[in-house]
């Protein structure tokens, strides 16, 4: 073999057989639709986000921390504003449990409008990750962390944001649920005479 028969490394010599190109070159530009038959009707979808990790997955746990000082006035409140919460009284004001974490958005948005510019916190819990942002008169402010928001809470609002503890078996607990306008009013009078 002459110096300009000397095969380039990785190429085979003039007498050894050549291997079929895997990546690259003209070979692969030459594939046809017969090297395509085994994916049969593929369809590669416009929006490819469904394929990450669920970001859009519904919370498990959505709660609205407020400053609201019993759990009365703040269920009979959501009662009047059709939202289904159980109240939790907390040394740092009622806790709102919503009944249906999937409507967080709609649940804090309408807390907050009933407080008028005094901020809520909404904590929602999805698999393994805690968001925590703020809402005032009905409009999401901005995101918080949610390390910060939990570093001085009480035990309760933890125990109800990781599950080990349900709205309904917190001492002092009352809930929308089923709380007549008449019963809300009352319950509103009550609160502004304290």
């Amino acid at each position: 073999m002459s110096a300009s028969q000397t095969p380039r490394p990785g190429e085979a010599g003039p007498d050894e057989p050549r291997e079929p190109a895997t990546s690259g070159g003209s070979d692969e530009a030459a594939a046809t639709g017969d090297d395509l038959e085994g994916l049969g009707d593929l369809v590669v979808p416009d929006d490819l986000s469904g394929l990450l990790d669920d970001p859009a997955q519904e919370p498990t746990v959505a709660l609205v921390v407020t400053q609201v000082a019993a759990p009365e006035p703040l269920a009979a409140a959501c009662a009047i504003a059709h939202v289904e919460i159980d109240a939790v009284p907390t040394p740092v004001g009622a806790v709102a449990v919503l009944r249906d974490p999937s409507a967080a958005d709609a649940g804090a948005a309408a807390i907050s409008q009933l407080l008028r510019q005094t901020p809520v916190v909404l904590l929602t819990r999805r698999e393994g990750q805690i968001v925590a942002t703020r809402w005032v008169g009905g409009t999401r402010d901005d995101e918080l962390p949610a390390g910060l928001v939990l570093a001085d809470a009480p035990a309760v609002l933890e125990d109800l944001l990781l599950g080990t503890e349900q709205a309904g078996s917190v001492p002092g607990v009352v809930t929308s649920v089923g709380m007549s306008r008449w019963q809300a009013m009352r319950a509103l009078a009550r609160g502004r005479r304290r």
